[in-house]
């Protein structure tokens, strides 16, 4: 899988794109587009990718994205009867003329949307009330969605626990060709990680040699590959532990971990405890939320 542009096209009497929907999985690939984003998950659960993070997501999930930020939402199959749903907003800046952002009135929402070019993500607090707007802004008129939408961003803007996702690849100044090569390899790594990953197949995908790829790899990541790998599968496991009832065996080899031992060796290395304890300390967590 490959990071594929996504080219949207606003309609005659729309400005900016807002729509709610729901299909039996979010199974989107990994891609990006210049225009922002804006995405609250209603129903579904699985793994959000921003840039170079992945994060588990559930109802209630909302995220902030700017421009050309790779990302995607992966969910897990949990049945028929259990389909997923989002709210989407997107738009570009200057949907609404040129510099209107840069009018005194607009410059906290102009420094927000500079900062979500990491993507962002808002506390708890301002979830609760920026949902409910979202979801009754997709009914409104075509008016009345604009003036919902300048709110939505205005109430954003002054979260005071609005949270950078990925701040290293906004920093990062990325050539045009290596930002297509990171996004490539990234979207590779996202298709395959549970499965046996070979350090000179990685190396196509970004056309280096393995030698070259290794440095490459370690300066946008601050990682090997073998690390990188490592943390998407136990990032994927501790998932499966918190939110299913398989057993830890089943959930060793879906992680694409090929031995129980080394897998209780690696996990109590990152999370500071074993598989079993931090089922149960999961489970005791969302029992008391």
């Amino acid at each position: 899988m490959r990071a594929v542009f996504e080219h949207l096209t606003t309609t005659e009497n729309h400005s900016f794109l807002v729509r709610r929907f729901t299909v039996p999985g979010f199974t989107a690939p990994y891609h990006f587009h210049p225009e922002y984003e804006l995405t609250l998950i209603l129903q579904g659960e699985g793994q959000r990718y921003v840039g170079k993070q992945m994060d588990a997501f559930g109802p209630g999930d909302l995220v902030l994205l700017g421009p050309d930020l790779p990302h995607c939402w992966l969910s897990r199959d949990r049945g028929e009867d259990a389909p997923c749903e989002a709210v989407v907003i997107q738009f570009r800046e200057l949907f609404n003329g040129n510099d209107f952002f840069g009018l005194p009135e607009c410059r906290p929402i102009r420094k927000m949307l500079q900062r979500a070019r990491s993507g962002l993500q808002p506390g708890a607090a301002e979830k609760a009330w920026l949902a409910p707007a979202m979801i009754e802004l997709v009914e409104k008129s075509p008016l009345d969605r604009l003036t919902s939408l300048f709110t939505v961003l205005d109430r954003l803007s002054k979260s005071p626990d609005l949270q950078p996702i990925d701040s290293m690849f906004a920093e990062q100044a990325y050539s045009q060709h290596e930002t297509a090569r990171f996004q490539q390899v990234f979207a590779y790594l996202i298709a395959h990680f549970r499965e046996a990953v070979s350090l000179r197949d990685v190396a196509e995908v970004a056309n280096m040699s393995p030698t070259a790829f290794c440095r490459y790899i370690k300066n946008v990541t601050q990682k090997t590959l073998m690390e990188l790998l490592i943390d998407m599968r136990i990032h994927y496991a501790a998932q499966l532990l918190t939110e299913t009832d398989l057993p830890i065996q089943s959930i060793v080899y879906d992680a694409g971990f090929g031995d129980v031992p080394y897998f209780n060796r690696v996990f109590r290395k990152h999370k500071q405890m074993s598989p079993l304890t931090y089922r149960k300390k999961m489970a005791g967590q969302r029992s008391m939320s």
